[in-house]
C-alpha cells in the first residue's frame, strides 16, 4: 500500500502541494487528474522520493520513503517501474541498452539474464510477437530488428511502448505513469490505455497514471483523484466522477468534453 499523508511541497513562494492525503491499496489502479500546473507530476516524484516533502509524508508497506537509508532507496527503486511523460529514452542508444540500462545500473553484467529480460519485456508491451504463437525464427528475427534500433527509428507509440518495457525490468510492484498518451493520436492513445488495462490483469501490479486524458480515465481507472489548489478535492470511481454534482469537478469534465468536441 502507498499512502500519502499530509504532503506538503512549494517551489520559492510558489506553494503546489497544500496537504494532500490519499492511500492507494496494493493492487489498484488509480488515474490522478487535475489542471495543467496543480502538482499531478510533482505528487508522482515524491513516491519515489525524486523530490522532498517540505512537510508529510509517503508510505509505502508502513515505511516513510523520506526516512529510508540510501541503500533502502535503492531497493525501494528496484520494486517501482517509472514511464516518464517523453518517454525519456537516450537518443544515443539503442532500444536494447535503454531497455536495460536499469539492470545495468543495478549491477547485473550477464549478457543472457539481460537478453532474456529484454525479450521478456518487449514482449510484453507487444513490440514482439507473442513468443507462444510464433516460431522461434521468426521471434528471433523480430527482436534482432526491434533492439538495434535507436529511439529517433520509432513512431510515438512505439517509445512509448519501450518505456513501458523500460518500466516493466525487474518484475515490478508499482509502475508509475505520467501522462503516458500525451502528444499520440487517439487511436495510438488507446492502445497504450489497453496496454496498461492489460500489464494490470497478467502482473498484478499497483498502477499509478497520471492523466488529464478523460478517455483514459474512464477506460484503466477503478479510482480517480483529483488535485484541485493542492488537495484532493475529489476521490472515487470513474462512475462516480461522471455523476458528480461538485461545481469544480464538472467544470473540469465540462471543460475536457467541449475541448474534444
Amino acid at each position: 500500500m502507498i499512502s500519502i499523508n499530509n504532503l506538503h511541497k512549494a517551489f520559492g513562494p510558489k506553494s503546489v502541494l497544500n496537504g494532500i492525503d490519499l492511500e492507494i491499496p496494493t493492487g489498484e489502479t488509480i488515474c490522478i487528474i487535475g489542471p495543467s500546473g496543480c502538482g499531478k507530476s510533482v505528487l508522482l516524484k515524491h513516491i519515489v522520493r525524486l523530490l522532498e516533502p517540505d512537510q508529510g509524508s509517503v508510505e509505502i508497506d508502513g515505511v516513510d520513503v523520506n526516512t529510508m537509508s540510501p541503500r533502502d532507496l535503492f531497493a525501494l527503486r528496484k520494486r517501482v517501474g517509472y514511464v516518464f511523460q517523453s518517454a525519456a529514452l537516450f537518443d544515443s542508444m539503442t532500444v536494447y541498452e535503454n531497455v536495460v540500462l536499469s539492470l545495468q545500473e543495478h549491477g547485473e553484467t550477464d549478457e543472457s539474464v539481460l537478453d532474456s529480460e529484454a525479450r521478456r519485456v518487449l514482449s510484453a508491451v507487444q513490440l514482439l510477437p507473442d513468443p507462444d504463437k510464433t516460431t522461434t525464427d521468426e521471434f528471433n528475427r523480430e527482436y534482432a530488428i526491434l533492439k538495434d534500433k535507436k529511439p529517433s527509428d520509432l513512431s510515438g507509440g512505439m517509445r512509448k511502448r519501450v518505456g513501458v518495457a523500460r518500466a516493466l525490468v525487474g518484475q515490478p510492484e508499482y509502475i508509475l505513469y505520467d501522462e503516458p498518451t500525451t502528444g499520440l493520436d487517439p487511436v495510438t492513445s488507446e492502445q497504450i490505455d489497453n496496454l496498461i488495462s492489460d500489464l494490470v490483469e497478467k502482473m498484478n501490479v499497483t498502477s499509478i497514471v497520471i492523466t488529464h486524458d478523460m478517455f483514459s480515465v474512464y477506460k484503466v481507472a477503478r479510482q480517480v483523484a483529483m488535485l484541485h489548489k493542492g488537495k484532493v478535492h475529489f476521490h472515487g470511481t470513474p462512475e462516480e466522477l461522471r455523476q458528480s454534482q461538485d461545481s469544480i469537478v464538472k467544470e473540469f469534465i465540462e471543460r475536457f468534453e467541449v475541448s474534444h468536441t
